[in-house]
């Protein structure tokens, strides 16, 4: 018991500020909090906090030791809900990590209607389009747009996409035309940094499988950009079609070679594990399951 004390008093320093909101926060003295905290360093041989006389600050080991207590103080107080009202209600920070374009343009609108839903849940959204290190870095859950390969992670597919090889009607008119896929490689692309296959674009075409060796003109870790870069005109771009489809749809892109397909992806939600799933990470796939199964989402 006095542990779980000690772990409630630094998860509310660090997540307050200050030793002295801290204890207002828990309702006692500056002097007991600070107590606590200095217990639990003894009795973990580990520094947590570096102290000044204005601030304090994380260490290394107290930033994954904040991550793992927050956590375990979420996770009881969603089973002491539970208990206490007869039913599993989702409590406590949610962190989520998505691609930043696809979060931009369809999670964002999603937010607003789960903590409507959810009054006990707050939200911590992280946007990225590095993959993350789910337990490392302290995520309940990702949304991934790939292939995923075998890991010890959780996934749950929410829709696919097609990756669209298109380019502006400005840049079309003026280079020689496309008639097969070969011919990609004597064009400029704009090219996504993180690519699974790099500069090598694979298609399925009439004839089988095809890969081309690409030539970036310009390369971004940001899918918006290489959308901005080919509305200008600056060359083809292999994007996904929740960024390219109201621009293809609108003329401002045209889709090149539309019988050589690029490969669709699935959308995932991918979590650390099935086993002992807190209710609000459970909720949250759930939430974002119906709102993707709706026309226009495979």
């Amino acid at each position: 018991m006095d542990q779980l004390r000690q772990i409630q008093a630094f998860v509310a320093v660090v997540q307050s500020g200050s030793f002295v909101k801290a204890a207002d926060r828990l309702g006692t003295s500056k002097a007991v909090v600070s107590r606590l905290v200095l217990e639990l360093e003894a009795q973990l041989d580990t520094r947590l906090l570096n102290r000044t006389t204005r601030r304090q600050s994380l260490t290394e080991a107290g930033a994954d030791y904040f991550e793992r207590c927050r956590k375990i103080l979420d996770d009881l107080a969603e089973a002491n809900l539970a208990a206490s009202a007869g039913t599993a209600r989702p409590v406590g920070r949610l962190r989520i990590n998505a691609p930043v374009s696809f979060g931009n343009l369809h999670l964002a609108p999603l937010w607003g209607g789960f903590l409507q839903r959810h009054p006990d849940v707050t939200l911590d959204v992280t946007l990225s389009d590095r993959v993350v290190d789910l337990v490392d870095e302290g995520y309940d859950l990702a949304i991934r747009i790939a292939r995923l390969p075998d890991s010890s992670l959780v996934s749950r597919q929410l829709a696919s996409t097609r990756v669209v090889l298109c380019a502006s009607p400005a840049y079309l008119a003026r280079q020689p035309a496309l008639r097969r896929i070969e011919d990609l490689a004597a064009h400029p692309v704009i090219a996504y940094s993180y690519w699974s296959g790099g500069d090598v674009w694979a298609f399925d075409g009439p004839g089988g499988p095809v890969e081309v060796l690409t030539q970036a003109r310009l390369r971004s870790n940001s899918g918006d950009t290489c959308l901005a870069a080919a509305l200008a005109g600056q060359g083809l771009i292999l994007q996904p079609d929740f960024i390219v489809g109201a621009d293809l749809k609108a003329g401002r892109l045209l889709e090149v070679l539309p019988q050589y397909r690029a490969p669709t992806l699935a959308i995932h939600a991918v979590y650390p594990s099935r086993q002992h799933l807190s209710v609000k990470v459970r909720r949250m796939v759930e939430y974002l399951v119906k709102a993707f199964n709706k026309p226009g989402w495979d």
